[in-house]
């Protein structure tokens, strides 16, 4: 998923999730997609939203939520959305464009005839006025303005397919249901950090994908700083996901303790019109250790994740077209670092190569200290604060070794996170040697 499906998925999320709180006690039984206890009158939400970014410029749209979609666990969202005209370059020509497009997903949906099958489907068409791609320099020592600018298409399609493997948590609880009381889970004071597959929850899964991006500013200009994309016009991939997931915390949305690691293999098999064929592997493990808290805290966690990957298709020796080396996969997909994900002082996907490598550590205190619990002024039950201190090392490269370890990238944030009808939101601002910059985004930096 590229810059500005992440970043527009994020703002539309939380925009829908926080301006209308389901539960309508301190008390309501969810799982990992906000399934609760709802009453009729409110398992339904319409939702107005603003935003602005850099590739959207300033936009609005209207979303509907709704849950208990044809089964009580699952969850439905929609929504359009429209933006301001933008001034943009397109082929060395003055032009307008306005960010346009719909977005729709479900989650959680139980197949018939299945206790442990479960489907999910998100998909966006949008247009986008000044979208940035880091197309061609890219590599651990590339320039930060070397990147592209354009309008064009950015659409795709996932749908997963994951069966909760019946042992350990999945046996009796395959859809991951959680009490919770005040944003805290209740109950789970034995669970987090078992032996794995024994305990825990364990899945195995399949995600079909389907990206669609287009590059209307493709004719080089005559100028020195060039953002055109070179004479590409577009780029599609499609493919297959196979991963294995297993979650042994306490509390997926917000853990304090245990751990989570998933597996994963990527590839576009180069089926219809995929732009090139492409594989990669990938491996993430989080670790989360309870802290004892101090007088004005509730919970104190040390949250620490490690993630590598490697592309065994990207090849470096020979290029496809001028500039793109054979069977790489595109800079939304791959061995990528930068953005409100990974190394979050750098603009998204800013690094991307054969290799990656990337670490961090969180310092996570839910304080005490929280006005707007049961604040009549706002539409949204807010459970608890939490204050966040960061830091995180990475680095790309065009092989899989030591050189990995070398002259990484670093960065440093703070960050205010909340519990928000049931789901954590976070501000994060990140400061790193290309500068500073701000993300808002829903669900911990780790869940994805």
């Amino acid at each position: 998923m590229n810059k500005r499906n992440t970043f527009l998925i994020s703002t539309i999320a939380a925009s829908l999730l926080t301006s209308q709180s389901f539960a309508n006690s301190d008390t309501a039984e969810t799982n990992t997609t906000l399934q609760q206890t709802i009453p009729a009158s409110k398992d339904i939400a319409y939702v107005p939203y603003v935003f602005s970014t850099d590739s959207t410029g300033f936009a609005g749209g209207v979303g509907v939520i709704k849950q208990g979609f044809l089964q009580p666990q699952t969850t439905a969202i929609a929504t359009l959305f429209y933006g301001a005209e933008q001034d943009i370059i397109t082929n060395g020509k003055p032009d307008t464009a306005n960010f346009s497009g719909g977005f729709a997903a479900i989650f959680d949906y139980l197949i018939p005839g299945t206790d442990r099958l479960l489907f999910s489907a998100l998909g966006m068409k949008a247009y986008f006025p000044k979208a940035r791609y880091y197309l061609y320099d890219h590599a651990h020592n590339s320039e930060e303005d070397s990147y592209v600018e354009t309008s064009g298409d950015s659409d795709f399609i996932y749908a997963t397919l994951e069966y909760v493997l019946p042992m350990g948590d999945g046996i009796n609880n395959p859809e991951g249901h959680y009490v919770l009381q005040n944003g805290f889970a209740l109950n789970r004071e034995g669970y987090g950090g078992g032996v794995p597959f024994v305990t825990g929850r364990t899945s195995l899964g399949i995600t079909g994908f389907y990206e669609h991006n287009t590059f209307e500013n493709y004719q080089p200009a005559i100028s020195r700083k060039d953002h055109s994309s070179k004479g590409l016009e577009e780029w599609d991939t499609n493919g297959l996901r196979f991963f294995v997931d297993h979650d042994n915390t306490d509390y997926d949305l917000n853990p304090s303790r245990g751990y989570q690691f998933r597996l994963q293999y990527s590839r576009d098999f180069g089926w219809g019109d995929s732009e090139e064929t492409w594989d990669f592997l990938e491996f993430k493990y989080n670790h989360y250790i309870d802290l004892p808290t101090f007088s004005f805290t509730q919970q104190n966690v040390l949250a620490m994740s490690f993630w590598t990957g490697y592309s065994f298709s990207w090849d470096n020796n020979s290029e496809y077209k001028p500039g793109l080396d054979n069977h790489r996969p595109p800079p939304w997909e791959g061995a990528r670092l930068g953005g409100m994900f990974r190394m979050r002082g750098y603009n998204t996907d800013r690094f991307s190569d054969k290799a990656a490598i990337y670490g961090t550590a969180e310092y996570r205190a839910i304080l005490n200290w929280n006005p707007f619990r049961k604040n009549e002024y706002i539409p949204v039950a807010v459970d608890w604060l939490q204050v966040v201190g960061f830091v995180e090392a990475g680095r790309v490269n065009d092989t899989y070794n030591f050189d990995l370890m070398h002259d990484m990238k670093f960065d440093v944030g703070i960050s205010l996170r909340a519990m928000a009808a049931q789901t954590p939101v976070r501000i994060d601002v990140a400061y790193g040697d290309e500068g500073t910059n701000f993300w808002v985004m829903v669900f911990q930096p780790f869940d994805f």
